[in-house]
């Protein structure tokens, strides 16, 4: 064999660089981190970071993952996040490839991606909580998946720590052995290096093929004005580099990889990804409807732009039901063509944010938006406000219900502006769900208590361990989002804590709140309510819009009608001026002339006046 031959050696370096490859890939984990809000998925991850030397020790900050201003502020994690660390193990160099994700359920879409990218998960408890509602759901999603899972209890080093009942909780929902459940905290960094070893030697690795042409899942998107948008991918088979021309294989759009990297956790540019590696592709398309969450992205042959091979595209995602929905309008008309490319943008990076235009007499363009719960839509919000600089008119926040006509046509209503006349409807229906609450024993009639306000119908209650309950309930889905999980959080001490799932539709007895403001009725703050509750929701609707209002110079009539028939009424009254204060004694004729030419002054700003209503009163109405 001629060890000169050109060919030989090109194939003897092909293969030498395959094996090379193969056995980088075994010493790659991915995994990521499941729990209910407030466990400390966020500060596990800050201690990972150090101990792998990910960060230099003089740029560490609390939260390290959390990279938005808001998640920082508000104290939780929003969206999730990559991030690659180098850990060394004996004489070995692994990869491993971490994402954080949030633990609140309105953000649960962005878990369920997560877990769709990683073999493994770290199953976080709160000793002091114990197993919280969020953790089975989470928990589901990930036996869904088929991952391996390491239950992990945290901060033990908390005298309110009550570590063997949380351990015989988590017991109860994972065949598991109370010696195989890990004990840290992620405050003091006790246990946390040997968790790390835990998931070197338990967590599989990826098993995609090298040799295999590029198959691609994204996961996560973002836009860059410069290298237009940038897919998060995990690479399940074959391998990436710059300048390679690329297909989404959903929609045949093709680009080029202007930059591949990984994310440290900032984005780093590197040569290239391959196979069971976790990173980021600069794709160059700049239309954001072009690139999509669960999309599969494969390489073209560079001579005639064509896909390599027929390639089976990638599972995907099922796409998530929005929960709730809003009509979102520019408080500018000449705005909307910024808030159509500001919404386009914000899916890019979160995949559970729907959106249509809609066209309404009074409120002009919009969009009709969908979220997965109240949080969403408020989260969504400020970030339009604070990335955009958008002012925007929000409408009361709304679950999807049905109606059948008069022609047993069944539709669709999204918001109240969609609410037809009364005489109309021959039936409506709104969807339940089957709500869950875990909560310590001796909660249990406090929970009950707010649950017995509400609509709703006990299915059962369960015993997680000596101290917890699991109440099932079933409940219409408009108790839920208004309001129920402060009401819970407050009546246990925060110790608490819900899910829901859909249940279907069932029939109820709905109207719609229409408010007036002087007299004009204003889209934006009706609402579809149970005709039981019309007067309670009006009356409490209308005192809060008068606490919100910023007064005027003419008194300002607040209304609550069903059917056109007022049942509700406040008076904010007019900013007053003393016009008689320069006045020191004198005649009493002049006092009462200047005070008769105000009364007729503010008679005609009320007749005339134009009323504006700033956008922090829609956003306070929101979170009524």
């Amino acid at each position: 064999m001629d060890n000169n031959n050109p060919k030989f050696n090109s194939e003897r370096s092909e293969e030498s660089r395959f094996c090379r490859a193969l056995a980088r890939q075994v010493l790659i984990r991915n995994f990521c981190v499941i729990a209910h809000i407030d466990h400390g998925k966020s500060t596990l991850a800050d201690r990972f970071l150090e101990l792998t030397k990910t960060i230099a020790e003089d740029k560490m900050r609390p939260q390290y993952l959390d990279m938005m201003d808001i998640e920082r502020e508000r104290g939780i994690t929003i969206k999730m996040q990559p991030v690659r660390m180098n850990y060394k193990l004996q004489t070995a160099n692994y990869m491993l490839n971490l994402i954080d994700t949030p633990g609140h359920v309105d953000f649960s879409y962005e878990v369920s991606r997560s877990l769709a990218a990683v073999e493994g998960a770290i199953l976080l408890v709160d000793a002091t909580k114990g197993v919280q509602a969020q953790t089975l759901a989470n928990l589901e999603l990930a036996k869904k998946q088929g991952l391996m899972i390491i239950p992990v209890i945290n901060k033990i080093d908390s005298l309110q720590a009550r570590v063997e009942e949380t351990k015989e909780e988590i017991m109860k929902i994972i065949s598991i052995k109370p010696e195989e459940i890990l004990l840290v905290s992620a405050k003091t960094g006790e246990n946390v290096g040997k968790l790390l070893e835990t998931v070197v030697n338990l967590f599989p690795a990826p098993t995609g093929e090298l040799d295999k042409p590029l198959r691609a899942l994204i996961f996560d998107s973002k836009f860059d004005p410069h290298k237009g948008i940038i897919a998060f991918v995990r690479i399940v088979d074959g391998a990436i580099k710059k300048g390679e021309k690329i297909c989404l294989l959903s929609n045949n759009t093709k680009g080029e990889t202007l930059e591949v990297g990984y994310f440290k956790p900032e984005m780093t540019p590197t040569d290239s990804l391959e196979a069971g590696e976790i990173g980021y592709l600069a794709t160059g398309i700049k239309e954001p409807g072009k690139v999509r969450v669960g999309d599969t992205i494969s390489l073209l042959q560079t001579a005639n732009y064509k896909l390599q091979t027929t390639i089976e595209p990638l599972p995907g995602y099922q796409e998530p039901k929005p929960m709730v929905f809003a009509s979102f309008y520019p408080e500018n008309a000449d705005d909307f063509d910024l808030l159509k490319d500001a919404l386009n943008k914000l899916k890019l990076n979160d995949a559970a944010l729907y959106f249509e235009p809609e066209s309404k007499e009074i409120l002009g363009r919009g969009f009709r938006c969908g979220f997965l719960g109240l949080l969403h839509t408020e989260i969504t919000t400020e970030r339009l406000a604070r990335e955009f600089g958008l002012g925007l008119v929000i409408s009361s926040p709304s679950v999807v219900y049905k109606i059948v006509d008069n022609k047993n046509k069944e539709r669709e209503i999204y918001t109240a502006a969609d609410w037809p006349e009364q005489f109309e409807i021959k039936e409506a229906k709104e969807p339940w769900m089957v709500l869950r609450v875990a909560t310590p024993l001796n909660y249990i009639g406090q929970v009950f208590e707010v649950l017995a306000k509400l609509s709703g119908k006990h299915l059962e209650t369960r015993h997680l361990s000596q101290e917890k309950v699991l109440i099932s309930y079933e409940m219409p889905l408009r108790e839920i989002i208004i309001n129920l999980y402060e009401n819970i959080k407050n009546a246990t001490s925060g110790y608490a804590s819900i899910d829901y799932q859909p249940l279907g539709y069932r029939s109820a007895q709905l109207v719609k709140l229409d408010i007036l403001i002087s007299g004009k009725k204003f889209e934006a703050f009706s609402k579809i309510v149970p005709e039981a509750k019309a007067f309670e929701e009006g009356k409490k609707t209308v005192q809060k819009l008068k606490q919100t209002l910023p007064r005027q110079l003419f008194s300002v009539a607040l209304q609550a009608a069903v059917n056109s028939k007022v049942i509700a009424r406040e008076t904010l009254s007019a900013k007053g001026r003393d016009v008689i204060a320069p006045l020191y004694g004198g005649d009493y004729t002049r006092k009462k002339k200047l005070l008769e030419q105000q009364k007729k002054g503010k008679a005609e700003l009320k007749e005339k006046g134009q009323l504006h209503i700033p956008q922090k009163v829609f956003l306070e109405m929101l979170r009524s």
